[in-house]
């Protein structure tokens, strides 16, 4: 047996019949990798389910949220449906299965409205896991088993699986989170594992300075990306600054403190609407009570820490901070540009400098294509491309982000009023 495939050598030879060498070993290495990161990201996967119980994985708390279980089944379906059938000719595992999972692509089926997943009862959540199990079988056998011809495509596919499935490991905390908040007793999702470390004392609010010019936006490398953050291109910005931090908690308790959240000339129109609407008096999860702030977050309801950036605000309350501050966001093409010039950075790392990594960062841009624009092929065109109409653009990452998957020209989107993701603001100004 091969030790790298798991395959007889004698198959393993056979499928590369024809090679040499050196391209037989590039070709197994290639594969070999590819399964560790499959089982890396599948791992974690369920990793972030600890101290979950059965109810808590099968709750739903919002319309815009999903239950544990519905994410844990839905990238468990993408295997399935966009790659193993489609690549490997494998027929369905659990086909009764794909409606209830079907997050979104019409060319893919019919779909379980989202806000009725915290409904689905059935299957089980031990079901959902044994699917998992199965599905994961499957897909390191075809890695192992695909043709020359079929490995480019099948090995796109994959990485697309698998950065689809980082985007749901931050959703299974961040809607855990949200399910949490609405519990009377707030229980805490995660009492070991931190995600990050304290954050320590903060110095005083920096600006880095960035030279009006052209430069180039876009992912600009041939590693795995998003088709929404190409094709590079030209952006023209003027002279600007970049806080070097984002705003803090001390920050946002002056915005409090100094009526912020009761005077109408910081806001948007759809921003003062939701304040009165919403009754909103401070950031998601703040509460005061005798003169003391808590907040609640991964770890329960904890004291505010005054050092660590101000987390789960909207884009409007994002506007409002830093129109009271009398800064502005900046554009994505503005913060990118300012990401490039820190230099040569590991953006893979923790901790990053300056903030960065630790909540996404809402900036001015509204959610478009960019510059001819080309969505994936087939039934993936409809990843990105239709969403790109009422969201507004940001950038970096989070806490709950797998650091893997972190880099300049990511592009996350997100409804204007949304709350409840780790969300905060990076201030810039005009020079």
């Amino acid at each position: 047996m091969s030790a790298v495939t798991g395959a007889p050598l004698s198959d393993v030879a056979a499928a590369f019949a024809g090679q040499t060498p050196s391209r037989l070993t590039d070709g197994v290495a290639q594969r070999a990798a590819l399964r560790r990161h499959y089982e890396t990201v599948r791992r974690e996967t369920t990793a972030r389910t600890e101290g979950l119980t059965v109810e808590d994985q099968g709750a739903q708390a919002m319309p815009d949220a999903s239950p544990t279980k519905w994410h844990l089944a839905h990238t468990t379906w993408f295997f399935e449906v966009v790659v193993l059938e489609p690549v490997g000719g494998v027929p369905p595992l659990r086909p009764g299965w794909h409606r209830l999972f079907n997050s979104y692509y019409e060319a893919l089926g019919p779909r379980h409205p989202r806000p009725e997943r915290g409904l689905l009862t059935r299957p089980s959540l031990a079901e959902v896991l044994v699917w998992r199990q199965e599905v994961d079988r499957a897909l390191m056998q075809l890695i192992d088993a695909a043709s020359d011809a079929e490995w480019p495509r099948l090995q796109q596919l994959v990485q697309i699986g698998l950065a689809h499935e980082a985007q749901h490991q931050e959703l299974i905390l961040t809607d855990a989170l949200a399910l949490f908040r609405r519990h009377p007793d707030e229980p805490a999702l995660r009492v070991s594992r931190p995600l990050h470390e304290a954050s320590g004392a903060a110095a005083p609010l920096a600006w880095h300075t960035i030279a009006a010019g052209t430069y180039c936006i876009g992912h600009q490398t041939d590693a795995p990306a998003f088709d929404n953050e190409g094709p590079p291109h030209a952006q023209l910005v003027g002279n600007f600054a970049m806080a070097d931090r984002p705003v803090n908690g001390r920050d946002m308790l002056s915005f409090v403190a100094e009526g912020g959240y009761q005077d109408p000339q910081w806001w948007s129109s759809d921003g003062w609407a939701l304040v009165q609407s919403e009754g909103w008096q401070a950031p998601l999860s703040w509460a005061e009570h005798a003169g003391q702030w808590t907040v609640f977050g991964l770890h329960g309801r904890v004291p505010l820490d005054p050092d660590a950036p101000v987390c789960h605000l909207s884009f409007h309350e994002a506007l409002a901070v830093a129109a009271w501050a009398g800064a502005r966001l900046p554009t994505e093409g503005e913060w990118e540009t300012w990401a490039r010039h820190l230099g040569p950075l590991d953006w893979s790392a923790r901790p990053l400098p300056h903030g960065l990594g630790q909540v996404w960062e809402w900036t001015r841009s509204s959610y478009e294509p960019y510059p001819r624009y080309r969505p994936w092929p087939g039934s993936l065109a409809e990843y990105n491309g239709k969403f790109m109409v009422g969201q507004q653009v940001l950038r970096g990452a989070s806490v709950a982000t797998p650091a893997w998957e972190t880099r300049p020209s990511y592009r996350n989107f997100f409804p204007p009023h949304a709350r409840w993701q780790f969300t905060g603001v990076r201030l810039a100004r005009d020079l």
